[in-house]
């Protein structure tokens, strides 16, 4: 049996690798950038745990689960846990974004995660494994300035809602993971200014796939790791939309990198 970790190249995805290492799971480690993927390989075997199969793949291709799939058979394992860790961002609006570009969220937020655990869930259900789906706070707030990629991690909430309460009684535990900001190549990636990002506080990526890991081992529906991220998360509901909308539209449009 192996946990499948995908965006296994860095960040989150590279530290919930190593803590499932660390805790005597055998991996599938799974992104784009086979040479980074090889390196954390390498890392974990010096260790002292087997390596983990490497699999760089495009999660955003049509047929990734399918590729996947195939190497795990050729490898002959099967997993028991899935972790749903790999996504990206784009700050700008909307209308001025590039368009591929925002398709590519959709591709990989969503379709990669939804086609992945529909694909592995009879293994997983057969070893009465777990799910790790990766979204982030930003799956409670309006998103003008980001709106596709907080609109993905809505659904990958809902989605996982849905399914953890659809496979109540099987032994499986679906959980969701919201970090809030995190130190890690995401903002680079996504256009985020630096400056506005300094003067937040911001998590480890690893405190961040501790907390994720302890929550998925435990059964729990939802990880939200932080204090504050917490407390932003429990007052969300109470707060209008009318105000809400213009003040998440400021706050991203410092946000964005000039």
């Amino acid at each position: 049996m192996v946990a499948i970790v995908t965006g296994a190249s860095g960040g989150i995805g590279a530290d919930l690798a190593r803590v499932l290492a660390r805790e005597g799971r055998d991996l599938a480690l799974v992104a784009r950038d086979g040479a980074r993927l090889a390196a954390l390989a390498g890392e974990i075997e010096r260790g002292g745990r087997p390596r983990p199969l490497v699999v760089p793949l495009d999660l955003a291709r049509p047929d990734a689960g399918e590729k996947l799939a195939g190497e795990l058979a050729a490898a002959g394992a099967s997993p028991d846990i899935l972790v749903n860790n790999a996504g990206f961002g784009l700050a700008g609006l909307a209308g001025d974004l590039d368009r591929a570009g925002q398709i590519e969220i959709v591709d990989l937020n969503i379709r990669a995660l939804t086609g992945l655990t529909l694909r592995f869930l009879p293994e997983i259900v057969a070893a009465r494994g777990r799910v790790l789906n990766v979204a982030s706070v930003a799956a409670f707030l309006p998103g003008p300035g980001m709106a596709v990629y907080y609109a993905s991690k809505a659904f990958v909430v809902s989605f996982s809602d849905a399914l953890s309460a659809e496979l109540a009684g099987t032994g499986v535990t679906v959980t969701t993971l919201c970090p809030g900001v995190t130190r890690t190549g995401f903002q680079a990636r996504a256009g985020v200014a630096g400056g506005l990002l300094k003067a937040l506080p911001g998590m480890s990526a690893m405190a961040v796939a501790e907390a994720g890991y302890r929550g998925m081992m435990a059964g729990r529906r939802r990880v939200v790791p932080g204090l504050t991220n917490k407390l932003l998360v429990a007052i969300l509901p109470f707060v209008p939309g009318a105000i809400l909308l213009p003040l998440m539209a400021r706050v991203q449009a410092r946000r964005r990198a000039p």
